[in-house]
This record gives C-alpha cells, structure tokens and sequence, in this order.
C-alpha cells in the first residue's frame, strides 16, 4: 500500500502559488501521491498542471472530476493536456457527483447514473488510448478523435465507486477505484471484493484501491470525531455516502474518520493495507497542536508504506 494526502483547496489570489506549496511539502515529505477534489473552487486539472508542474516524483490525482458537466471528448482533451504538464504524473479520479449537485444546480438529468457511466466511458476511455471513439449511446454521442500530444503512458482512470453496478465498471473498464467517507469494515467486505471480483471475471489485473478518509492524531479522540461530524457533516447526508455509512454502522462522519494517538493511528492505517486497499490517502483535519502531529506520523508512514 502506498500513502498519499488529500490536498486542501486555498483561497485568495495566490490559491494556485499556496498549492504548489502544499505539493513542494507532500512531495518533501515523501507521499507518492497528491489528490485534489473539484467541487466549487479551483478546477482540478488545470490547478494541478499549474501547480504542480515543478514539483516531480509525486502522483497527482482528481478526486473527483464530475462527468456530467464536461463531454467525455472535452474532459479526454483537459486530461491528456494536464498529463503533459506534468509529465505523466496524472491520475483521473472522476465520479458521478449527486443529485443535488447534477440535477439541482447544473440542471442536467440525473436519471440512471450508472448507464450515464458505462456511455461515458465509452468515449472517455478509448480517446485517452490515443484512439478515436464512435459512439451513439442514450445519454452521451461522440464520433471524435485528438491530436493532442502525449506523454509516454496512458493517464489511469479511476472511478469513484460505491454502488454495486459502479463497482462493476470500476473492476471491468478502469484502473480502479478512489474512495471517500467509506469505512474500513465496508472497504474490506464489501468494496475489495466486489472491484476484484468485477475485474477477475473479465481477466484483468486487480484494480487500485484508493481511500481517503479523514485523519487526526489526537488525545482526545471523542472531540475529533465531534470535529469531523461537525465540518463533514454534508457527508452524512448525500445518498451514496449515507448508504456507506450505514453499510459501516456509523452515525456520521466521526465514525470513520482515522483517530487517536499515534499507534492507534498507525494501527488503523496497517489495517486498511491489510483489507486490500493500494493507497491511503489521509484527510488531515486536526486542529492546533494535533496538526502537526499528525503530519509528523504521517510522515513517519510513507518510509514503511512506500
């Protein structure tokens, strides 16, 4: 298992400097991976192109891209251009969203989801390729090629997956799977063996497995988890990670945050290496002094988990 942190998103108008300063760190620090999400604020590939540009030896992932807003010719297009910037560091997280965000906001139609995938994939997947897609499908059509120019390997794509039919996609079509507010006994049981399985019955390798999930090394273990329900509270509300939460028998987000000192910490990571997962990925969200600790045995992680 690798480890890999969770980017916190800046604000004001050197945002894009202050990520390419966390970047600097989380490499320096010696994480093999940096994911950065796409909700509201800064557009993830273009942020990590800038940002991440002059800083190698470091993975740099989406998690997620929202497919519905984007053509899957237009994303293909945004993604191979990021991949070049960075030197075939990328790593296309992508994902459904929620209705919500789909229908609520954006005003697109958020009926059969996981057939708006499978088509999406279908264009999406074979233009990274260097191949061109021809396909008329329901929800998506597209009968384009790129030029763009490429670096030497092919960008992975993983596909933000909880439900069983996603899941399926994630192990037949993608390079696997990136988590968020899935707790450790629904990641072994349910997820591990569900993409593995979807990938085994078409013959391809097993998939990667990234979970991130919140972190904090503390002393005072019920205030983080009252912390984490408190700032994450939205998690504990949206369908796909309500359906997990309660797969895991959590009340909220505090549940299954990662918390406690640091061999309880450590402890819960090496277990989740032991569940199947490829790469932690860890959510830091203490507060004063427990900041730095917690950064400190993370750290101290990356050698043995490296």
């Amino acid at each position: 298992m690798r480890l890999g942190t969770a980017l916190a998103e800046p604000t004001g108008p050197d945002a894009l400097g202050a990520l390419a300063d966390q970047i600097r760190v989380a490499a320096a620090d010696g994480f093999a991976s940096a994911w950065l999400s796409n909700i509201f604020g800064l557009e993830a590939l273009t942020a990590l192109a800038v940002a991440g540009r002059d800083v190698p030896g470091i993975e740099l992932g989406t998690a997620v891209v929202p497919t519905y807003p984007r053509h899957p010719a237009v994303l293909a297009q945004q993604a191979l251009t990021a991949d070049l910037a960075l030197g075939g560091r990328l790593t296309l997280g992508i994902g459904l969203s929620h209705q919500i965000v789909i229908q609520d906001m954006y005003g697109y139609s958020f009926e059969a989801p996981a057939r708006h995938m499978r088509e999406y994939l279908a264009v999406l997947l074979p233009l990274l390729a260097g191949e061109p897609a021809a396909f008329d499908g329901a929800t998506v059509r597209a009968h384009i090629g790129l030029s763009v120019p490429r670096s030497p390997r092919k960008v992975p794509v993983l596909l933000a997956a909880l439900a069983p039919r996603m899941l399926r996609l994630a192990g037949e079509q993608t390079d696997g799977t990136v988590l968020w507010m899935t707790g450790p006994a629904t990641v072994r049981d349910y997820i591990v063996p569900s993409v593995d399985q979807a990938a085994a019955d078409v013959g391809r390798p097993s998939p990667r497995v990234v979970c991130m999930l919140p972190v904090c090394v503390t002393d005072d273990p019920a205030r983080a988890r009252s912390d984490a329900d408190k700032a994450m509270a939205i998690y504990g509300q949206l369908p796909s990670y309500r359906a997990m939460l309660d797969k895991e028998g959590a009340a909220g987000p505090g549940d299954v945050a990662i918390v406690g000192d640091e061999d309880a910490v450590a402890g819960q990571i090496r277990a989740l290496a032991q569940s199947g997962v490829t790469e932690f990925v860890a959510a830091e969200y203490a507060r004063g002094a427990d900041g730095p600790r917690t950064r400190a045995l993370l750290r101290a992680l990356t050698a043995e988990f490296s």
